[in-house]
């Protein structure tokens, strides 16, 4: 199957349903030196005139140094027939195993980044906007919900550059 470019804007999914429930693949990198995580925070829509999305990834993440090398990244969505594949990459690290070797993923180069044959959906992003979430910040009690040990997420603003959807059969 192959993938169709579309605009963000076109998407059909619900969007809070898609990365809080189905979980995204974020991935950054060239096919010589990349990793990828799954997460399930973060959100879709329109800032500065332009489709954006943005992702929340703590530094202690071994993928938060390919996201701070790289301009570009992308976000995969997956059928559920990936959830076990997703959960995996969210919950192992690629500073101690080869996640590739073990998810058996085919990488596609687009953009200065990969995705993967499997997805059904793609976002190629560019970073546009970083913002370290601070202490000082919070408004409200959740602050002592989540981050306990103080491991704030960095906050990526990024324009959706261009939307992959899978071609259906």
């Amino acid at each position: 199957m192959t993938f169709t470019e579309s605009h963000p804007r076109e998407i059909p999914d619900n969007v809070i349903k898609l990365i809080g429930r189905e979980w995204m693949l974020i991935t950054s990198g060239s096919k010589d030196n990349y990793n990828m995580m799954t997460a399930s925070w973060g959100g879709l829509g329109i800032l500065w005139y332009k489709p954006v999305c943005f992702i929340f990834v703590r530094p202690s993440r071994y993928t938060y140094q390919f996201l701070e090398k790289n301009d570009y990244f992308s976000i995969g969505f997956f059928t559920n027939e990936y959830k076990s594949m997703l959960d995996f990459c969210g919950s192992k690290s690629g500073r101690e195993i080869n996640k590739m070797k073990e998810v058996n993923l085919t990488p596609i180069e687009d953009s200065n980044t990969l995705y993967f044959q499997e997805s059904r959906m793609v976002f190629i992003c560019k970073k546009l906007y970083m913002h370290d979430i601070k202490n000082e910040n919070f408004l409200s009690e959740i602050r002592e919900d989540i981050y306990k040990d103080d491991n704030y997420h960095r906050m990526y603003v990024c324009e959706i550059a261009k939307c992959l959807v899978k071609d259906a059969i």
